[in-house]
């Protein structure tokens, strides 16, 4: 094995010079595992980051920080204390290996195409140690990167270092929340400045209206990959741009575009400038669209080709995931924002300004039109996923407008669902029973089949001890933060005393913890308080719950349904078995689902596009009360959880909603609590214990991320590649003649219509015979289809019909045939006529279709 500092990164190596002494450099290693930030933030790191400095460790979570913290003498001590040093070797060694050992991508496909991918989103939740993530979209993002350095998949992420990135929260005296917003000092995060290859600080510059825009860039080490962030406070700009990547989700919409075009323009810069030639890039929501007109641009000027054959080419190595729910949620902009900000753009790949703005409206022709970034992402992309099958579906809704005629089903929107990374979730008592269940290096995770052989091994007693012991260090860290908050609102000290000692570790532990907005529905469970206080204050089976999560600082109506629980929490009854914990993060996230027995979601259907913090109780043993939403929808069974609604949208009926209560009421007090309290003669929930089996055994595989990469590897990274290398090569050939017969088939379209239609009965089967002028149009540019609706939930019927050629009666006119069975009447089938190209992609690039009348 090497030593430390000589495979260290030479920068790195300068910044550690810096801070520790030459004879202690032997400890170097230490902080190149500071800064990887998918060893960092699992529970593997836990041990060596305590050994370090158990109160800055507890504290802060911040290995870098801590590193820059420590005394020389405390360093001294490190060196000299052989098991310390010997747990450092064995946790360098293992960095060492990761670094070496090729993983799953790699060696499944060696000589594929997909070389790289540039993953763009507008926030990136790692760990607590990098602050630039608001909630679930930026989560998301941090464990798919996680998640690539695992399977070895080629990724390089982009997006924003925000200065102040999303407010912290506090509560007053009375319980209302409090914004606060403490600056990101860049020197105590664990990022490092980039250089390019001169060793040289890199900077980006681009172009805003009347002024140039000048962007640090820092680097983020995740295992074997990196995410890159811009960062536009640079003494160079004037103070006002040097705030424009200041706080994230703020400001007008204005300071949104601007972050949107330093995210999706600048971030294409930094790859050229990185040499990064991705073939696909994949925008994680409709923020980084901006991307594909760089991406475009880009291409156009090094191949000679125009815009629209530019965009015809890169769009097919572009993925867009889009995680809305609801029309109003994409990002929209004026037309005068998008003149003052793309003239220059515009004049510079020599299209129109209309020619823009037809990229991101519905009617290209109304000038009153928002531009809507979703609408931008979909256009310049050629596969756009939702996060869950449900999700799918809504989304195919939402995007049925760019697709007038064709069938909902046929929209072009295909669906991933979400899943988490494991080890960023995992407590440590249950990383050690994984392991004994399926090896450390978790069997399942390629062959996740076999993890119910793995569990025979398992008993009741074990599930159980790590339930007892996550829930009990849970309360340990609850009671902490209850505590630290009470002293900082200057409370009396019986009160912080009466903090310490809140919650029971052998009770029946409920929590709810997300965002607080309105459609998340925070106080379902207040709708009857007396039945909850009745159901929480039993004297035989109590129960406790744990509340936390933010409402945007502009969301008055979300800061009230806080307030109705801080309103119920002072009642007297409750106040030691719930509480709100202030400044939901990473860090209590992470705490909560590994302690909480059950984990309740109760939103609004369909308006949870996934969903992913119930997900991560799974490999905890926890389980899950939820609505029939999101990723919930596709994964609930009665043998692994309970589940609130009918499956259907009732549109903020009231009537329902009350309804909905009363539900979770009933399955709190009849099912959920006597499950938990039943036990047998050792004192075990055994039904309780075997809806867990069932949870762990089924859930946690498929809700991983492990699952969710390799379906975006096989179902979209790989075609996008293959498509993009095959209309790019030689100068983008193939892309070129593609967007000339695109633009054949725009112009002569109109010429196609149906003259004649038969239908015969042949046997037990209907003979169709459809003739049809296609004018200008070659018989090759068409697929004549007979399509028939869905009958009873299957999908809906196209079948090809095969064609005869020009029947000679008169130019242009051609006969189809198909013979169908008779078991659905002949009036259920509709012929239509549809584009056909051995390389494009319909709908979604060629929208046209013709329905017989």
């Amino acid at each position: 094995m090497e030593e430390p500092e000589d495979v260290i990164e030479k920068h790195v190596l300068e910044r550690v010079c810096e801070i520790v002494p030459a004879h202690l450099r032997k400890l170097c290693g230490l902080y190149t595992l500071a800064l990887d930030q998918r060893r960092s933030s699992s529970a593997y790191d836990d041990e060596l980051w305590c050994k370090v400095h158990p109160e800055l460790w507890f504290k802060l979570r911040n290995p870098w920080l801590i590193l820059q913290m420590l005394s020389q003498d405390r360093l001294e001590i490190l060196a000299n204390d052989k098991a310390f040093m010997q747990l450092y070797d064995d946790h360098f060694t293992s960095y060492f290996v990761m670094k070496e050992t090729k993983g799953w991508f790699a060696e499944t496909y060696k000589n594929s195409p997909l070389k790289h991918i540039a993953y763009f989103s507008l926030e990136f939740g790692l760990s607590e140690a990098l602050p630039i993530y608001s909630g679930g979209l930026g989560i998301l993002a941090g464990d798919h990167l996680k998640t690539a350095t695992d399977l070895d998949v080629p990724i390089t992420g982009i997006g924003l270092l925000y200065q102040v990135g999303y407010f912290r929260q506090y509560f007053d005296a009375d319980g209302n929340q409090v914004e606060a917003y403490p600056y990101n000092d860049p020197s105590q995060l664990p990022i490092l400045r980039s250089r390019n290859k001169k060793g040289e600080f890199l900077r980006i510059e681009i172009e805003f209206p009347g002024r140039i825009i000048y962007l640090k860039v820092w680097e983020v080490r995740i295992g074997k990959i990196k995410l890159y962030l811009l960062d536009s406070n640079d003494p160079i700009n004037t103070p006002f741009d040097r705030g424009i990547v200041g706080s994230l989700y703020g400001g007008n919409s204005e300071h949104r575009l601007q972050q949107e075009y330093i995210l999706g323009i600048g971030g294409w810069k930094l790859l050229q400038a990185l040499e990064i030639d991705p073939q696909v890039c994949h925008l994680n929501e409709g923020h980084a669209a901006f991307a594909v007109l760089a991406r475009a641009k880009s291409y156009m000027e090094a191949n000679g080709v125009s815009f629209d054959k530019a965009l015809t080419i890169t769009r097919s190595g572009n993925l867009f995931t889009t995680h809305t729910p609801v029309s109003a949620g994409f990002d929209q902009f004026a037309p005068e924002l998008i003149v003052k900000y793309f003239g220059n753009y515009i004049s510079s790949v020599k299209i129109t300004m209309n020619d823009l703005m037809a990229l991101g409206r519905e009617n290209a022709f109304d000038s009153n039109e928002l531009f809507n970034m979703a609408f931008l992402a979909f256009r310049g992309s050629g596969a756009v996923n939702g996060v869950s099958k449900l999700h799918g579906e809504v989304s195919r809704k939402l995007f049925a407008p760019l697709f007038p005629r064709w069938p909902l089903e046929e929209i072009p929107v295909g669906y991933v669902t979400n899943g988490v990374h494991i080890p960023s979730w995992e407590s440590p008592a249950a990383d050690t029973f994984w392991s004994k269940a399926s090896g450390k290096q978790r069997r399942w995770w390629a062959n996740p089949e076999g993890l119910k052989d793995d569990f025979k091994s398992i008993t009741d007693e074990e599930i159980w001890k790590l339930r007892s012991e996550s829930r009990t260090n849970m309360i340990k860290y609850l009671r902490f933060r209850f505590s630290y908050q009470k002293r900082v609102l200057g409370s009396l000290e019986c009160d912080v005393k009466d903090a310490e000692k809140v919650f029971d570790p052998n009770v029946l532990t409920l929590g709810f913890a997300r965002r607080f907005a309105t459609y998340k529905r925070a106080t379902l469970l207040l709708k009857d308080q007396e039945r909850l206080i009745r159901l929480i204050s039993n004297t035989n089976r109590p129960v406790q719950i744990v509340i936390a999560g933010k409402a945007h600082p502009k969301d008055q109506e979300g800061k009230a349904l806080i307030e109705q629980w801080q309103n119920f929490i002072k009642r007297p009854e409750v106040c030691s078995r719930v509480i709100f914990l202030a400044d939901y993060d990473i860090l209590m996230a992470e705490r909560l689902v590994q302690g909480v027995d059950v984990w309740i979601n109760t939103p609004e259907r369909p308006w949870e596009a996934s969903g992913t913090s119930g997900m991560k109780l799974l490999a905890n043993g926890g389980l899950n009360l939820s609505e029939l939403d999101g990723w919930w929808a596709e994964a609930y069974t009665p043998d692994v959880g309970w589940a609130l609604g009918d499956g259907k949208e009732h549109n903020w009926d009231p009537v329902w909603e009350q309804s909905e209560a009363e539900s979770l009421y009933s399955i709190l007090e009849q099912k959920v609590v006597p499950l938990f309290y039943e036990r047998d003669g050792k004192d075990l929930p055994r039904e309780w214990l075997r809806m867990i089996r069932e949870s762990m055994i089924n859930l946690a595989p498929q809700y991983s991320t492990i699952r969710m990469m390799k379906e975006y590897v096989v179902n979209y990274y790989l075609p996008a590649a293959t498509a993009f290398v095959q209309r790019a090569d030689n100068h983008g050939a193939l892309g070129v003649r593609l967007q000339d017969w695109f633009e054949h088939l725009r112009v002569h379209w109109n010429d196609a219509r149906f003259v004649g239609l038969d239908v015969t009965k042949k046997g037990n089967d209907y003979l169709f015979q459809v003739k049809v002028r296609l004018g200008a149009l070659r018989n090759e540019d068409v697929k004549v289809e007979l399509y028939a609706n869905p009958l009873n939930g299957e999908a809906p019927l196209h079948l090809e019909m095969a064609s005869q050629g020009n029947q000679g009666e008169s130019e242009g006119i051609y006969l189809y045939t198909a013979q169908v069975p008779g078991n659905r009447a002949a009036s259920d089938y509709t012929p239509r006529i549809v584009p056909d190209h051995r390389s494009e992609l319909v709908p979604t690039e060629v929208g046209e279709i013709l329905w017989k009348n």
